[in-house]
């Protein structure tokens, strides 16, 4: 969905915004400075997760030009932004900046604290802040790319640029983190929809009032996201860690080998990591090397929970039972690798994702937790429970594989054109372990000293019953229980399933 609406500044001057994907509206200013908001696209697919509001600034795209050119300047912006958050009819609004908006983006926050609930500035100038890029910045992030073969060419040109020399060279390679044929049409449509008369006025010396801006960002209670590019030099990682101190509530991600334009690098990446800050049903930790997502219900201070979902799915096939348990405990679900709105990072061993658990407890700080894993979730849970003995709990395991070569096995996955909320490569890797465990898993069943349950799914269920019997066996004082319900018990029998773990002592 694609649509155009216009709306009327303080001045009279007609601004355009256009509306792409459907749900809660994210209102997204773009940079240039001063570039039509056609060169946003989608975001990388961030449609799929909200209504996006590509606002027009004043000049550019389908808005008017102004009567008075100095409205142009970023801290008259503000009073635009605003005057479309009344348009919509937005009490309080989530807003993506991007590139030199991060300026307006700053600016409006600290302007209107009171109507920001999340701000993400991607690859973002804080010339507002006080926050440099500097010339040696942008040299040096690009000799980083000294392997890539436009590199000689395009670094001349930006030397010759940035001493004030030469400008008819293209230094736009270093701007995307992959020169190929999508970005070079990204950087093609630049020039037609750039105001560079509007652009000289945007950031004029007497503009920004960087202690003021500094002051009112300190106070900001809005949670705000700093998103860096690994190669980008506008602004280097270093410099987004410096606009990341200048909040109180702030998340600072920078994409592997992101450029200026992230959402072209890696549309996945930055589609899942600014769609879980924009979704306040989540979080994220850094836990292992990834970022993980996770859900919470209940009480902080009541004993803590952790659900782990199986293959494919995502915390949010925890929610009904999640919210029955959060009546007496604190319940987390973490997205695990390769799922939802977690890192993708394309490695999917049962041992990595037993250390991504442990690492997600750390980060939280929890100590001793009920762990309740289905399927491919229970598989890693057993595995926690093997390897951390002191974190667990109560070990409960829903409908888990049996760690013990597949008869029959499994076939070579084949792959459709399906669109997956998941990443395929989880099902080659993960059916290969289903097919030959290592030996060490089964083994390892025998130490497991939390008190454990396993609930079978019964005769409806694809895994070998016989198998799970012979699992539970092997785990010291383990009870097994049958819920003739198949493979998704807790999904299918819900009551059957919460009445077991209230028996094991988790509700």
């Amino acid at each position: 969905m694609r649509a155009t609406g216009t709306f009327s500044a303080y001045d009279g001057t007609e601004l355009a915004y256009h509306l792409v994907g459907e749900g809660e509206p994210l209102i997204c200013l773009p940079g240039g400075a001063m570039r039509a908001a056609a060169y946003l696209g989608d975001l990388g697919g961030l449609s799929a997760h909200r209504q996006l509001v590509l606002l027009d600034l004043r000049g550019t795209g389908g808005s008017a030009v102004p009567a008075d050119p100095s409205t142009y300047r970023c801290e008259r912006l503000v009073a635009d932004v605003e005057a479309l958050r009344d348009h919509l009819g937005l009490e309080r609004m989530d807003v993506l900046a991007h590139s030199a908006a991060g300026n307006l983006g700053m600016l409006y926050a600290a302007a209107h604290p009171g109507r920001v609930r999340r701000l993400a500035l991607v690859t973002p100038t804080a010339w507002a802040a006080g926050v440099p890029v500097t010339p040696e910045d942008r040299l040096a992030a690009a000799r980083l790319r000294k392997g890539e073969p436009w590199f000689e060419e395009a670094y001349a040109a930006l030397d010759a640029q940035l001493r004030g020399v030469d400008t008819s060279g293209s230094a736009y390679p270093f701007f995307y983190g992959r020169w190929d044929a999508a970005a070079q049409a990204h950087a093609a449509a630049s020039p037609q929809q750039l105001n560079r008369a509007a652009a000289t006025v945007f950031a004029t010396e007497s503009t920004f009032d960087p202690p003021a801006t500094r002051t009112g960002l300190a106070a900001l209670a809005a949670p705000v996201l700093v998103l860096a590019g690994e190669r980008d030099g506008v602004p280097t990682p270093e410099r987004a860690a410096e606009m990341a101190a200048l909040f109180p509530d702030v998340e600072l991600a920078v994409q592997p080998g992101g450029g200026h334009f992230p959402w072209l690098d890696d549309p996945g990446w930055f589609a899942r990591t600014v769609g879980a800050f924009f979704d306040a049903g989540l979080r994220s930790v850094r836990a292992n090397g990834i970022r993980i997502a996770y859900r919470t219900w209940g009480d902080p201070a009541a004993p803590p929970v952790v659900l782990l979902h199986g293959r494919s799915g995502n915390s949010a096939h925890w929610t009904h039972i999640a919210e029955r348990l959060a009546a007496t405990r604190r319940v987390y679900a973490p997205d695990l690798r390769g799922h939802g709105m977690s890192d993708w990072p394309g490695s999917y061993t049962y041992p990595q994702m037993r250390d991504d658990v442990r690492a997600f407890l750390d980060a939280l700080g929890l100590d001793r937790v009920s762990l309740v894993g289905h399927s491919m979730g229970g598989s890693i849970a057993s595995l926690v429970a093997q390897a951390y003995p002191e974190r667990i709990g109560l070990l409960v395991l829903e409908d888990p594989p049996p760690p013990f070569p597949a008869d029959p096995r499994r076939p070579v996955p084949c792959r459709t054109d399906e669109v997956l909320d998941f990443d395929w490569e989880v099902v080659p890797a993960t059916d290969a372990q289903y097919n030959d465990p290592d030996p060490a898993w089964s083994e390892g069943l025998t130490g497991i000293t939390a008190p454990a349950l396993l609930i079978a799914g019964g005769s409806a269920s694809h895994l070998p019953q016989d198998r799970l019997a012979r699992m539970a066996d092997l785990i010291p004082g383990c009870r097994l229980v049958t819920i003739d319900a198949g493979h998704h018990i807790h999904h299918e029998a819900p009551e059957a399933f919460l009445a077991e773990l209230k028996s094991a002592g988790c509700y």
